[in-house]
């Protein structure tokens, strides 16, 4: 998974920095709001691949005795910054440059050379995009997109994939701008342009940062990561019943687990040790991202008395956010 991550990112960042490096020369040879505009875009985009793979390479350091559990959440942190630089830069400049088009229309000069420029753009856009998707859909199983999406812990490949669709939307909107710009003779379609892409920047900001901050803030682990652990715990001979489990995700490859488990009363504190160590092999067996997982002797009245506690209309008895 990581590999894949760094792979979306790397094919991202070469795709965006030619296509940056051409924008701008188209720009300053048409004088075109909206060539301007995608210009800045994907100048962001490609800044923002750089914190990404910044926050991988961060993200991947072993545990230490200052982070026992290692350093998985550097990652989301970095996609938080990335979600606030679209925000910030992508979307601002793009409504600055609109708004200044509208109130000082410019002539658009030589438009042959923002088509050219736009073509090119949407291949290579549409080669990183399907990079990503292919990644994202892998990932996805049987999910829905916008469920997958939600489900989705690692910030890497769904930020690109989010950045590079932006990217094509505001690819075709420049497109519209510039074409309805030489159709009329009236240039402020293009300032229109330059501020549709600003709006299609700051939905996808504000997506982006919607979804790293619950991870960075800490969120459970997939549905099925907590069913595979009650299951397992639950067939082993020596427990009477899994209560439940806690999770929290802590990286892309990187879960904590405390599981609850009521064990048969004439068991010794050894065979209690020995299931325990069962326990802990077969779910890492399963979810190697389970990279720490704390069994709790626990009845299951002790267990539900603490489930009061909870709102009983979002976690569900195997401790799963029901939202």
């Amino acid at each position: 998974m990581a590999g894949s991550g760094r792979m979306v990112v790397v094919a991202a960042l070469l795709g965006n920095a030619a296509v940056a490096a051409t924008k701008f020369v188209a720009a300053a040879f048409t004088g075109s709001s909206a060539m301007l505009s995608e210009g800045v875009h994907s100048l962001v985009d490609t800044s923002n691949q750089v914190l990404m793979l910044h926050g991988i390479r961060r993200a991947a350091r072993p545990p230490d005795p200052s982070h026992p559990f290692g350093y998985g959440r550097e990652l989301y942190f970095w996609a938080f910054i990335v979600a606030l630089m679209v925000f910030a830069l992508g979307s601002g400049i793009s409504f600055y440059e609109g708004v200044s088009h509208l109130r000082h229309p410019r002539e658009m000069a030589n438009p042959l050379v923002n088509y050219i420029v736009l073509g090119a753009s949407l291949l290579f856009e549409g080669v990183t995009w399907f990079i990503a998707l292919r990644s994202f859909h892998a990932a996805k199983g049987r999910r829905g997109w916008i469920q997958a999406f939600r489900d989705s812990k690692d910030a890497s490949t769904f930020t690109v994939l989010f950045e590079d669709t932006a990217a094509m939307l505001g690819l075709l909107i420049a497109l519209a701008g510039i074409t309805a710009t030489q159709l009329t003779g009236d240039p402020r379609y293009d300032g229109y342009a330059s501020l549709g892409i600003g709006v299609v920047l700051a939905v996808t900001a504000i997506l982006l940062a919607r979804e790293t901050k619950g991870l960075l803030l800490g969120e459970l682990a997939t549905r099925q990561v907590v069913q595979d652990i009650l299951r397992i715990a639950g067939s082993d001979p020596d427990v009477r019943c899994a209560n439940g489990v806690l999770t929290q995700q802590l990286g892309p490859e990187s879960i904590i687990a405390a599981l609850s488990a009521d064990f048969h009363d004439a068991l010794t504190t050894p065979q209690i040790e020995a299931c325990v160590m069962r326990i802990e092999r077969a779910v890492q067996q399963t979810h190697p991202d389970v990279t720490a997982l704390f069994v709790k002797p626990q009845t299951a009245e002790t267990w539900a008395k603490r489930r009061l506690r909870w709102d009983p209309d979002r976690v569900t008895p195997d401790g799963i956010d029901a939202s």
